[in-house]
C-alpha cells in the first residue's frame, strides 16, 4: 500500500470516528460488553486448570461441586456481554448511517446543476443504497468483530504469558509475518471494492435508463441492443465480485495455516516443559480459542476493506461544492424588472461561448417571449435568472438588485416555473398542486388553482379526485393533464416572475385553447419569459426575442418583426408552410 493510500485510509477512520461523537455513551457501553466478553473466554480458559488438576485428577468433590456453578456465572456474564456489545454497537452504526444518509439527502438537495448535467442519477442512487449499506456492515458486525475480538486475543495473550511466556514468544513472532500477508490482502481488497461500486453503479444507472425509456426501447426494438448493454456491465459486476470472493477464499486459509503451524510447534514444545495435566489443558484450551477468534478476525478484512472504500465514495461525494449562496439580501415583493446587462455564459472556462454581449431590459409585468432555432441559446438565457448556472462574465438584476447579492431561496421565491418536461412527485394531485405554496396552502387555494388551469376538468372525473395518486412522475396521467397540474402548481406560488418553457407543448388543440387562455389571465401583471418553439403560441408577447448562436439578433413584437423581414420573419415563414 502507497503512502497516499494509507494516508487516505487514515483519514477516512479518522472522519468515521467523528460521527461516533453524539453517541459516546452507547460506544462506551458496547466496549464495557466487549471488556466482558473477552474476560469470560479467558475465564474459561482459566477454569480448565483446577478442574482437571483438583477435579479429574484428585476427585476433590468441592471442586465439582463449584466449578459448574462458575461456569454458569461465566457464562452468564458472557450474555450480558455479548448483548451490550452487539446491541449498543448496532445503535451507534444505524444511528451513524441515519446521520450520513440524511447528510446524502441534504447534498443532493443542494448540489448545483451543473453536477446533475454531467452525473448519472443511478450512480448517485448507488452511493445512497449500496455504498451507505456496506458501510453499515462495516460499522456494525465488522468493529464489533474487530475490537471485540482483538480485546479476546489479548486477554488470552495475557493468560498464556502466564503459563509460559517462552511458548507464547512463538506465537507472538509470527506476527510480523501475519500483519505484512495482512496488508498486502487489505490493500487489494480496498482496491476491489472501488471497482465493485464503479459496477455496481453502471449496473443501477443502466437500469434506471432502462425503466425510463421502457415505451422508447420497444416502439424502436431496441431490446436486443439493451440486453447486450446490461450484460457487458452485469459480467463486470461479476468478475469484480468473484476476484473479491478468490482473494477472500484464498488469504483466510494461509493465514489460519501460518497460525496452526506456530501452534503445532508450541504443543510439540509443550511437553519439554514442567506443566501439570491442568495447566497444560488451560493451555491448549486457551490456544484453541484464541485461533478461533484469529480465524474470525482475518474473516472480515474483506467486509472492512468494503466498508472503508465505501465510506471514502460517501465522503467524496459530500465533499463536492453545494450551490454558491453568497448572497445576503432579501427583496420582499419583486415588481419583475430583468436586465441582463454585458451578459456572457461558458459552460466550461475553456470552452465555446454560449451566450455572448446579451443586453436586454425587460419591464415589470411584460410577456416577453425567446425564439430561435435549437441550440440557439434560450433555455441557457432564461435558466440563468434563478441561478441554475452563473454567468461568465455580467450580471443580471432583479428590480435593481444584483442577483448574486440576494440569498438563492429569496430569489427563487419570486419566480413560479412550468417546463415542457413535467415533473410531478408520487403523491395526490392534491400534494402535487399544493407543491407551489407549502406552506401555507388552504383546500379552497388547491381547488382555485386546479379550476383556473382548467385541471378541474379532469380531477373531478377520477374516484378519488384531488386525493388520487399520480404515480411516479405522474405516469397515471396524460401529457396533457400533468401540464395542467404543473400550470396549476404555477399559478398557486402566485409568484411575480413567471417562467414558461413551451408550456403548452403536451396539450391538445381544445386543452390549449383553455390553457392559453388560463395562461393570459395568470400572465396579467406578472413579468413572464417564454421559451417558445411553436411561434404561434407566442404572437401576442410584448416583446420578441429573437436569438442565434448565443446572441439576440432581433428585438420586437410580432407585427415589427415581420415587416422587418429578418430572422423571426424567416422562422415564421419556416413553420407555417410546415403547417
Amino acid at each position: 500500500m502507497t503512502e497516499i493510500q494509507n494516508t487516505n485510509a487514515t483519514a477516512v477512520y479518522r472522519r468515521l470516528l467523528s460521527y461516533v461523537r453524539p453517541y459516546t455513551k452507547m460506544f462506551v457501553l458496547a466496549i464495557l460488553g466487549m471488556i466482558l466478553f473477552a474476560a469470560t473466554e479467558a475465564a474459561f480458559a482459566r477454569i480448565i486448570q483446577p478442574l482437571f488438576d483438583d477435579g479429574f485428577v484428585k476427585k476433590d468433590p468441592t471442586v465439582l461441586q463449584w466449578i459448574p456453578l462458575v461456569i454458569i456465572g461465566i457464562f452468564a456474564v458472557r450474555i450480558v456481554g455479548s448483548f451490550l456489545s452487539d446491541y449498543c454497537m448496532a445503535f451507534v452504526a444505524r444511528s451513524i448511517i441515519r446521520d450520513l444518509r440524511k447528510q446524502l439527502f441534504n447534498q443532493l438537495l443542494h448540489l448545483p446543476v451543473t453536477y446533475y448535467d454531467t452525473s448519472s442519477s443511478g450512480v448517485l442512487l448507488s452511493k445512497m443504497v449500496y455504498d451507505v449499506e456496506q458501510l453499515a456492515e462495516a460499522s456494525s458486525s465488522v468493529i464489533t468483530v474487530l475490537i471485540r475480538d482483538s480485546l479476546t486475543i489479548l486477554a488470552l495473550l495475557i493468560m498464556l504469558m502466564y503459563y509460559s511466556a517462552w511458548l507464547t514468544l512463538i506465537l507472538v513472532g509470527i506476527t510480523p509475518v501475519l500483519a505484512g500477508l495482512v496488508v498486502y490482502i487489505s490493500k487489494r481488497f480496498r482496491k476491489l471494492s472501488h471497482r465493485i461500486q464503479k459496477s455496481m453503479g453502471n449496473v443501477s444507472a443502466v437500469s434506471e435508463e432502462v425503466i425510463g425509456a421502457n415505451r422508447e426501447i420497444k416502439i424502436f426494438g431496441g431490446q436486443d441492443y439493451e440486453s447486450e448493454q446490461f450484460d457487458k456491465v452485469n459480467n463486470h459486476n461479476r468478475r469484480q465480485f468473484l476476484r473479491m470472493a478468490a482473494t477472500n477464499a484464498l488469504s483466510s486459509p494461509i493465514i489460519q495455516f501460518i497460525v496452526a503451524i506456530a501452534f503445532a510447534v508450541m504443543i510439540f514444545f509443550a511437553f519439554s516443559l514442567e506443566l501439570k495435566v491442568g495447566e497444560f489443558g488451560s493451555y491448549l484450551t486457551a490456544m484453541l480459542l484464541l485461533m478461533q477468534h484469529a480465524k474470525r478476525l482475518t474473516t472480515i478484512n474483506a467486509t472492512l476493506q468494503r466498508g472503508i472504500a465505501a465510506a471514502q465514495s460517501v465522503f467524496d461525494f459530500l465533499d463536492h461544492t453545494p450551490e454558491l449562496d453568497t448572497g445576503t439580501k432579501q427583496l420582499n415583493k419583486a415588481r419583475g424588472e430583468i436586465k441582463y446587462s454585458q451578459l456572457n455564459f461558458k459552460y466550461n472556462p475553456e470552452g465555446e461561448g454560449i451566450l455572448n454581449n446579451i443586453e436586454l431590459l425587460i419591464e415589470p409585468g411584460q410577456n416577453v417571449a425567446f425564439v430561435g432555432r435549437s441550440g440557439a441559446g434560450k433555455t441557457t438565457l432564461v435558466s440563468l435568472l434563478p441561478r441554475f448556472y452563473d454567468p461568465s462574465d455580467g450580471q443580471i438584476l432583479l428590480d435593481g438588485y444584483d442577483i448574486r447579492d440576494l440569498t438563492l431561496e429569496n430569489l427563487r421565491s419570486h419566480m413560479a416555473l412550468v417546463s415542457q418536461h413535467v415533473t410531478l412527485f408520487n403523491d395526490t394531485i392534491a400534494h402535487n398542486i399544493a407543491y407551489g405554496d407549502m406552506e401555507s396552502a388552504t383546500e379552497n387555494d388547491i381547488h382555485q388553482a386546479a379550476k383556473a388551469a382548467h385541471a378541474l376538468e379532469f380531477i373531478e372525473k377520477l374516484p378519488q379526485g384531488m386525493q388520487t395518486m399520480v404515480g411516479e412522475n405522474g405516469v397515471l396521467l396524460s401529457g396533457g393533464q400533468r401540464q395542467r397540474l404543473a400550470i396549476a402548481r404555477a399559478i398557486l406560488k402566485d409568484a411575480p416572475v413567471l417562467i414558461l418553457d413551451e408550456a403548452t407543448s403536451a396539450l391538445d388543440t381544445e386543452s390549449e385553447r383553455f390553457i392559453q387562455s388560463a395562461l393570459e389571465e395568470l400572465m396579467q401583471n406578472r413579468t413572464t419569459l417564454v421559451i417558445a418553439h411553436r411561434l404561434s403560441t407566442i404572437e401576442q408577447a410584448d416583446v420578441i426575442v429573437v436569438m442565434d448562436q448565443g446572441c439576440i439578433v432581433e428585438k420586437g413584437n410580432h407585427a415589427e418583426l415581420i415587416a422587418k423581414n429578418g430572422h423571426y420573419a424567416a422562422l415564421h415563414r419556416m413553420q407555417f408552410s410546415e403547417a
